[in-house]
């Protein structure tokens, strides 16, 4: 994985701090124009891995970074699934024409016919297909990491299905000859399920920052576990939501072991820039 990894939470109106910031963000990037400018000044500042969600719009992106000189080299991190799309299909359609919309016919068929019985014994299978018609939309990207959401991973998390998150390691690998990732807002916690699970150095995704700001267990126990080195980690949520200095919050994760990877998004040149020089600086001065 490269070392700066570029989000996508400010293309959909994600602000953890301000609404009207978030409406702004709403309003800025309503054309697919937008969103590909801002890729592309991350990309001249350097960046060349995209960490984006399944949003619908993503289809459109990505097909335009296919096509697009500037952009057509860049790494794709999906991150899946896009939780508020089922939630809101639940509300149009309820639960079962939800999953008939989005899981092919003939199992959807065998699905009625068994009923709840048959969903119940079957639910891995039916991960692996929801997967697969989320990942769709990158079929012609180099996706080379692909990263089970938060709200999921931390579900099964809470759980105790550790079965469920290794088939997800599994079809990913398998399918998609790609590396499994999972984002988390308990870190220690996940990371010891999945080894648990058998899945040695488990790429895992969370908020690590100056803060402690949604660091499940608190910012000394993530610490620990970070000098321990039993996941390859990427940092985010660096900024503890906008409530911490640039200079701050790189410092304080560049200082840390074992973290190979900085997450972090922008709709700014100016802060795009600034972000990237100063993760530089302080990895130089760190090596």
């Amino acid at each position: 994985m490269d070392r700066i990894l570029f989000g996508d939470n400010q293309f959909f109106g994600v602000n953890h701090v301000s609404d009207e910031k978030s409406r702004k963000m709403s309003i800025k990037y309503r054309h697919d124009e937008a969103i590909l400018n801002t890729l592309k000044i991350a990309n001249t500042s350097g960046i060349d891995t995209f960490m984006c969600t399944t949003h619908d719009r993503m289809i459109s992106i990505v097909n335009h970074m296919a096509n697009d000189e500037r952009l057509q080299h860049m790494d794709i991190f999906p991150c899946l699934p896009y939780a508020h799309k089922y939630a809101n299909a639940v509300t149009e359609l309820g639960v079962l024409g939800t999953v008939k919309q989005y899981l092919p016919g003939n199992y959807i068929s065998s699905l009625f016919k068994g009923g709840v019985a048959y969903l119940s014994k079957d639910y891995i299978s039916m991960m692996e297909l929801m997967i697969d018609a989320e990942l769709k939309m990158f079929k012609h990207a180099s996706t080379p990491v692909i990263f089970l959401q938060n709200v999921i991973t931390d579900l099964l998390l809470g759980l105790g299905m550790k079965d469920v998150l290794k088939a997800f390691h599994t079809h990913i690998i398998k399918k998609y000859n790609a590396e499994p990732g999972y984002i988390t807002m308990n870190m220690p916690k996940l990371t010891e399920m999945l080894l648990s699970a058998g899945i040695e150095q488990p790429i895992i995704c969370s908020s690590i920052n100056v803060d402690g700001f949604r660091m499940s267990g608190g910012k000394e126990m993530y610490e620990s576990y970070l000098r321990q080195g039993k996941s390859r980690n990427i940092a985010m949520q660096i900024f503890s939501g906008g409530n911490t200095s640039p200079n701050k919050a790189i410092e304080y994760v560049c200082s840390l072991p074992n973290i190979e990877s900085i997450l972090f998004g922008s709709s700014s040149k100016e802060n795009i820039f600034q972000t990237v020089d100063l993760i530089n600086q302080y990895d130089l001065v760190r090596a």
